[in-house]
């Protein structure tokens, strides 16, 4: 495996780490929503991580020959399909006949800690590739 090959697997863990956090930041806009284009509340989201290949333009050739290094990626969005949360608001203008409004069924400590986490994770893999990028830069400089 090559350094180049580890600068691609950790661009791919920052590329799913940006998505994470902003269906997070989406989710905490959203939490009190309680009328989409789609009809009803907001619908949680969530990322689901899958292991893929990446490629380096540097390595391409020898990737289907060797094993290659595996990145991540979003293999999917999952929108929450759990019945929403509901609230006595009878002057609400989303309530139904008998006073209640739909929320969206969220806690917004538990997504505010999912966004730390995606922020620790993707500051991770700036610091790995910065690492790798002075391991370049050292070889570099005992060829010279």
């Amino acid at each position: 495996m090559s350094l180049f090959s580890v600068l691609s697997v950790g661009a791919s863990g920052m590329q799913a780490q940006r998505m994470r956090a902003e269906l997070l930041v989406e989710n905490l806009a959203n939490a009190e929503t309680t009328r989409t284009p789609e009809g009803g509340p907001y619908r949680r989201k969530d990322a689901v991580f899958e292991s893929t290949p990446v490629s380096s333009p540097f390595s391409s050739v020898f990737n289907a020959q060797l094993n290659a290094p595996a990145g991540v990626g979003v293999a999917e969005i999952v929108t929450d399909t759990s019945e929403p949360e509901r609230r006595y608001m009878p002057g609400h203008p989303d309530a139904d006949s008998e006073g209640y409004v739909a929320f969206p069924k969220m806690n917004p400590a538990e997504d505010m800690v999912d966004l730390m986490s995606a922020t620790r994770s993707y500051q991770a893999n700036v610091a790995a590739i910065s690492a790798v990028k002075d391991m370049i830069h050292s070889s570099i400089g005992l060829l010279s």
